[in-house]
């Protein structure tokens, strides 16, 4: 049977469906895990935080508490605002997210210092300007300083040429009420770009500059009386489980809001809340992980489609074969073992299906890149261009579970479409189908 053309086209068909799903769905998911690993990296294990503008008081204590815990590594205090930017000279100017941290703290939560340009192996100095210590140091997103280029490259220089931002934020006192009244209710100061910052994130990358924790406080109106911050990010011990490490957090600052229940500023404490990495950077991956349930679904469907045409394709068989069904229901084969022959027959069509459709996208997708870079190089066309996409090169990367499954499905398929043809063959009559009319 195999010798038939019908039957070439039925491994042609699961060959096909089983090599667009095979690489769609791994590309799909290696943009999704390496989006969910770049937002982990960077915001560390889990993440004490409130959404309130005016933060939050006593952090100190509320750190040393943290640090106590044997399952905390360490601990990074976070002000986050929002400002205007303008670039000295160009008249260049925009909104911005202001994220101030202690560089030195932070690289032993998060992966900051692999988000460095020019000063990684100095992060202690991240925000020094070379020749005047007077003066406060920034670091933007890379995509708010530079473009990529169609390549998905940065044109990174030797040297980081020392820009001048003007950073103008509203500082707020603890009640939400603006700090300063009439003209000076505004805080401005002037940064010079002493590095890049590439996260990975392209929200990030483009719209977050990073200062001195102390210069962020300042801008936001955090430093005084009481100094506050938005956040505390945090990293666990190696080996300790996510959802323990965020219980033993969140234990502990249940029991630190109680023991300031009675401070000025507590009213502040009840806002804040424990979440580990993936709770607090929900918004960002549900939505992408939506789209490859969405897309695992759309898979689902052309797999049912696949059931359909081996049906139709089985059903032409069998009705090319009817005689020889008839002669050996004559000779004494049973109808289990009628269906048995062409289900055995189906698996054999769904296995060479699926081996030649992962096959050949294993193929295809340890080549993926090259074959990109050659179409760009002949037609100028990417499958996804860099200028637009915040990544560096397609996900090709093979998971072996994704492998065996969809193999699985394909001969699930393949079997699920065979069952009525080989019903019906099982039920057919030696009498009626080697009948001289029907022959």
């Amino acid at each position: 049977m195999l010798k038939r053309r019908i039957a070439s086209l039925a491994v042609l068909t699961v060959a096909l469906s089983v090599f667009v799903a095979f690489v769609v769905l791994t590309v799909m998911h290696g943009l999704v895990s390496g989006f969910k690993d770049a937002n982990h990296a960077f915001v560390g294990d889990c993440v004490v935080s409130t959404e309130s503008l005016v933060g939050f008081a006593y952090y100190d204590e509320l750190i040393e508490k943290l640090e106590a815990l044997p399952s905390v590594q360490s601990t990074s205090p976070v002000v986050k605002a929002y400002g205007l930017f303008k670039e000295t000279g160009s008249g260049y100017g925009d909104g911005i997210e202001v994220m101030g941290i202690d560089p030195a703290r932070h690289a032993r939560v998060a992966d900051f210092t692999g988000f460095l340009q020019y000063r990684s192996g100095q992060i202690e100095s991240l925000f020094d300007v070379t020749g005047d210590v007077n003066r406060p140091g920034c670091a933007f997103g890379v995509d708010k300083v530079l473009d990529r280029d169609q390549n998905g490259d940065y044109p990174f220089s030797d040297y980081l040429w020392p820009r001048e931002y003007d950073i103008t934020c509203f500082p707020l006192k603890a009640n939400g009420t603006l700090k300063r009244s009439g003209v000076g209710e505004v805080s401005t100061r002037r940064f010079v770009l002493t590095d890049t910052v590439h996260s990975g994130l392209a929200k990030k990358d483009s719209q977050v500059m990073y200062m001195a924790l102390n210069e962020a406080q300042q801008l936001s109106g955090m430093d005084l009386p009481v100094p506050r911050i938005s956040a505390i990010h945090i990293r666990f011990i190696e080996d300790v489980p996510f959802k323990q490490g965020t219980q033993d957090v969140s234990e502990a600052f249940s029991e630190f809001r109680q023991d300031c229940s009675d401070r000025n500023l507590a009213f502040l404490l009840k806002t804040v809340r424990v979440q580990d990495w993936k709770r607090y950077c929900r918004d960002m991956i549900a939505p992408v992980e939506k789209e490859e349930l969405a897309l695992m679904f759309m898979f689902v469907l052309v797999g049912l489609t696949t059931v359909f045409i081996v049906l139709v394709i089985f059903h032409m068989i069998i009705s090319h074969k009817s005689r020889d069904i008839g002669v050996l229901r004559s000779m004494g084969v049973s109808s289990p073992q009628i269906m048995g022959l062409y289900w055995t027959f189906s698996l054999l069509i769904g296995a060479l299906g699926a081996g030649a459709g992962l096959g050949g996208g294993w193929l295809f997708l340890s080549r993926i890149n090259q074959v990109e870079a050659w179409l760009f190089e002949k037609i100028h066309y990417q499958l996804f261009n860099r200028a637009m996409f915040a990544i560096d090169e397609i996900p090709h990367d093979i998971d072996t579970q994704m492998m065996v499954m969809i193999g699985l499905f394909a001969l699930l398929a393949c079997w699920v479409g065979a069952l009525i043809p080989a019903w019906q063959a099982a039920r057919s009559q030696p009498i009626k189908t080697l009948q001289v009319s029907q022959l």
